[in-house]
């Protein structure tokens, strides 16, 4: 790493193709969204001060030029961020020639210095300590170095994200034609995430990628202008897919749900499509016998549609999120229970309507739980929190996240379960001090969320350093949170990290 010397010196601007985003990796829940960790992880991860760009040179030219000093690529003008610092040689190793990619050993240098920088087991091992924007960036030092760093085994788990513009070049007469998209097949992609495009945008990126017909597993469409018609060539065409979200896409029906989906898919993810409601639940039920994951939320899905899962997917899905499923009541989730009785992981987030009774279903019929998430569910009181406890022993994440109604009495019984180890207590506005030291002697909790909690003193909250096993801690917007009790906290938490 360098510093750019000369504030004269601009570094080369280039046009984005594509972001590559940290994978969809599962929370303990499975999902295969970008979600890594808590939720406090999965904020920072969105907000990295250095996203990761592919750039269309990369794509579309086999032959690049070599950055020096004299022409920074700086990381983050690559991100389309401030100047900051630059990866590369030292200018006097490296020079451009003809606008061609030297290979490395054609540098001036000693011999060892070039046998060390071409030695492709040094750089295998090497390159794995970069970040994803980085090795966009060291891929085009040089052929040597973008030869090692092509390998899939340097991509695994990244999903490339390109919005409809950059899927086109404009040509000098007026005319576009479709990015090369030969760099990302040779890295071995096998999931897409794309935004705002139409069936056209998705026919050609189904021509035009090697590896879309049988390599392709995952696929995310955004904002997109997608219809029944394109969705049914899309997964008739992708024979590899088994992962497929659909998000903000408000073009196709229900009627495309049921001639489109494949018994092949296993995870589907469906969020704000506002023609989504129970039939489309229908069609997920009858078509996808092999579903182990249910990312849904639609507004008008009822309590009716939780009825129509079959035998086979009562025993394959583990994987149930109802987000923002407004209409669902605890008759609903009676359903759900029967119909669903091995889930591990549940979210009811903004189901606005579950009450304490619907907990208690959910408690007694569902003991596999092992993440639940009852956030922004105002009705639910400490009396839920009790049935969690007595019933729910393998469950190691819970979401409480404004759930206002909730005391510290409620915490209390929380205290006595040994398996719970992540705790988000988000604007929880009646929260004490006496609900944390019940967790004192029985906690075993490494994550601790408590953020907006206006009565947490600095006092109460310096408690925490008897919970010897926290590895994260939140306090963002908590009046109690003081920098002499995070000095406190570095002292005796200091394997903890500590969200200010």
């Amino acid at each position: 790493m360098s510093n750019l010397g000369n504030s004269d010196t601009k570094p080369p601007c280039l046009p984005r193709n594509g972001l590559v985003k940290l994978p969809t990796q599962a929370n303990g829940l499975g999902s295969a969204s970008i979600t890594k960790g808590t939720p406090a992880m999965k904020n920072r991860l969105c907000q990295s001060s250095v996203p990761a760009i592919i750039s269309p040179a990369l794509m579309n030219h086999s032959d690049l030029s070599m950055p020096g000093l004299t022409s920074p690529l700086s990381l983050a003008a690559l991100a389309g961020g401030p100047s900051g610092a630059t990866v590369g040689l030292p200018s006097d190793e490296i020079s451009p020639a003809n606008g061609d990619m030297p290979s490395l050993e054609d540098l001036s240098g000693s011999p060892t210095k070039r046998h060390l920088a071409v030695d492709e087991k040094i750089l295998n091992r090497l390159f794995m300590y970069f970040s994803a924007c980085e090795k966009c960036v060291l891929a085009q030092v040089c052929k040597a170095w973008r030869r090692v760093l092509y390998q899939p085994k340097f991509w695994v788990g990244l999903t490339p994200v390109l919005d409809t513009k950059e899927l086109y070049n404009v040509l000098p007469n007026g005319d576009k034609e479709f990015v090369n998209l030969q760099g990302f097949a040779i890295r071995g992609f096998d999931g897409f995430c794309l935004v705002g495009v139409s069936d056209l945008d998705i026919c050609e990126f189904i021509d035009n990628y090697a590896l879309s017909k049988k390599g392709v597993k995952s696929m995310s469409l955004k904002r997109s202008t997608i219809t029944d018609a394109g969705l049914e060539v899309m997964l008739e065409q992708m024979q590899g897919l088994m992962h497929l979200e659909l998000s903000g896409c408000n073009d196709f029906t229900e009627a495309g749900l049921w001639s489109s989906l494949n018994a092949r898919i296993c995870s589907l993810s469906v969020s704000d499509c506002i023609n989504v409601a129970d039939d489309a639940i229908a069609a997920i039920s009858q078509l996808l016998p092999n579903l182990t994951e249910l990312n849904l939320q639609a507004y008008h899905v009822t309590d009716t549609a939780l009825a129509y899962f079959t035998a086979k997917q009562g025993y394959t899905t583990h994987t149930l999120r109802l987000n923002s499923c407004w209409e669902i009541t605890n008759h609903g989730v009676v359903n759900m229970v029967h119909s669903l009785p091995n889930l591990s992981v549940l979210s009811l987030s903004g189901c606005s309507k579950v009450t304490d009774d619907g907990v208690e279903l959910v408690a007694e019929n569902l003991r596999k739980l092992r993440s639940l998430d009852l956030s922004w569910c105002p009705r639910i009181t400490d009396m839920a929190l009790e049935y969690i406890a007595c019933d729910l022993h393998k469950l190691e994440e819970l979401v409480l996240d404004r759930c206002v109604r909730i005391t510290d009495t409620g915490l209390s019984y929380l205290s006595t379960m040994s398996s719970l180890r992540n705790l988000y207590l988000r604007w929880c506005c009646q929260l004490l001090f006496s609900f944390i030291r019940s967790f004192f002697i029985h906690g075993s909790l490494s994550d601790f969320t408590l953020p907006g909690c206006p009565l947490l003193t600095t006092t109460g909250l310096s408690g925490l350093a008897q919970l010897h096993d926290l590895e994260e801690l939140e306090l963002t917007n908590c009046p109690g949170a003081t920098p002499e009790l995070f000095k406190y906290f570095s002292q005796h938490l200091p394997s903890c990290m500590v969200i200010e």
